[in-house]
């Protein structure tokens, strides 16, 4: 029989839990992503200004990446203590990394002070990003997921429906800076504000995030006597390695829509300001797709719901770039609100639960992250693989081509991993279980 006060405490906790999750994920994008918009629109006219204006957009944007890159190292360092020593302490940790290496930025002098020294500074500061993200993403997912007993895909999707809430708080506080101050103060010193918020936002986080309690499943857990990284690589290889095929393209996608989209739409013709109002309610649009598709994905099964995005993802490429080239800001914001925030969702939120499903307790949170962040190098890298190919002279039709290639990748992976909706975390086993075993 069930005892009742324990199971409100259980339920008391898993809200705490996703509150948690959802804030921290929110703060810790909001820093990231404006990096992402400040790269497109600001960096490369304050850092890069020996450059010519093609080529600093690139570098900018080169920067951009190394957030990414140094994803998976935050993924695998904070993976190993927080399947150790446990999630809370390890999202406490990667809070503060994140909000610190922001306000850095905030304070960082521009090249025509302190000349390459301040590029150098830029990408330090972004890794330092990359390796604070990388690492809460697994642990905010986890301490959602190993709370929740059931409609665990409704449940960790609100880690990942942190990430456009941080997007719209990012891009709202940017362009309202600059609207208030006007262009060349902006670029003189506004761009900072944004960045300096970041120590408000880091003191609420924390207040939250020292109120949750280490999931019960962990907590019950029988510590694995190798290294988590080893434990994954050892028994779970095949499901690391098709997690992060399933989501590449959701990260290409991602980064498309929100990053390349905006340099891009301000070369055809749009105002930084409408693009970024197109991005910033599509942001709005896509908490609400990923929450839903991921409440369907505990219905229907996380593979569906995946394989239809990437396959819908596929075709819309090819229509995202003539509706930006119309010159149209209705067409402009129906692009985007269809792309970021119908299709898009059906690939990106279900990934939360996914990931969480092909690890063992032991060494979930560093397969999760590992996987995920490795799939989200796709992201980085694809705003600069785009804006090389522009500036190659290669039309959109190459850059949908790419994106097509990618989903195809996602539809393949997704055809060769069985569901998972139905798995007991806690009976995820240690030892692999191939299907060509059984």
């Amino acid at each position: 029989m069930t005892d009742p006060a324990r199971s409100d405490r259980g339920s008391a906790q898993l809200r705490r839990a996703v509150a948690s999750s959802f804030l921290g994920s929110v703060i810790e994008y909001y820093d990231f992503l404006l990096y992402a918009t400040a790269s497109a629109v600001v960096f490369s006219q304050v850092f890069f200004t020996h450059l010519d204006p093609l080529v600093a957009t690139v570098a900018s944007l080169g920067t951009f990446a190394t957030g990414y890159l140094a994803r998976p190292l935050g993924g695998l360092l904070f993976g190993h203590f927080g399947d150790r020593l446990g999630r809370k302490r390890m999202l406490v940790l990667t809070m503060v990394l994140m909000g610190v290496a922001s306000s850095l930025i905030g304070l960082l002098p521009t090249y025509e002070q302190i000349g390459a020294w301040a590029p150098v500074g830029l990408v330090l500061l972004r890794v330092v990003q990359g390796v604070a993200v990388g690492g809460e993403w697994g642990g905010a997912v986890l301490v959602s997921a190993e709370h929740a007993t059931s409609r665990r895909g409704l449940w960790a999707s609100f880690t990942n429906a942190g990430a456009p809430c941080g997007m719209v708080l990012s891009t709202a506080v940017l362009t309202g800076s600059s609207a208030v101050l006007g262009e060349e103060a902006f670029l003189d010193w506004g761009w900072r504000i944004p960045f300096l918020l970041s120590v408000v936002l880091l003191v609420l986080g924390l207040f939250v995030r020292l109120k949750v309690a280490e999931p019960g499943l962990f907590q019950d857990a029988r510590p694995t006597r190798r290294a988590p990284l080893v434990d994954v690589l050892r028994n779970r290889p095949r499901q690391l390695a098709l997690g992060v095929g399933v989501g590449l393209a959701a990260f290409v996608a991602q980064s498309t829509l929100t990053t390349f989209v905006l340099a891009y739409g301000v070369q055809a013709g749009f105002s930084r300001q409408v693009v970024l109002n197109a991005i910033t309610v599509s942001s709005v649009t896509a908490v609400l797709g990923i929450i839903g598709w991921s409440a369907l994905s505990d219905r229907l099964g996380r593979r569906p719901v995946v394989l239809v995005g990437a396959l819908a993802m596929a075709a819309y490429s090819f229509v995202l770039f003539p509706m930006v080239d119309s010159g149209s800001s209705a067409l402009l914001l129906v692009a985007l609100v269809l792309g970021q925030g119908v299709i898009h969702p059906m690939m990106y939120g279900p990934l939360a639960a996914l990931y969480t499903e092909l690890f063992s307790t032991g060494s979930r949170y560093t397969g999760a992250s590992l996987g995920y962040q490795l799939a989200g190098l796709g992201g980085g890298l694809a705003p600069v693989l785009f804006a090389q190919l522009q500036s190659s002279g290669a039309g959109t039709t190459a850059i949908a081509g790419t994106i097509t290639a990618f989903c195809a990748l996602t539809v393949g992976c997704v055809l060769a991993l069985r569901e998972t909706s139905g798995q007991d975390l806690a009976e995820v086993a240690e030892p692999a279980v191939e299907e060509g075993r059984r």
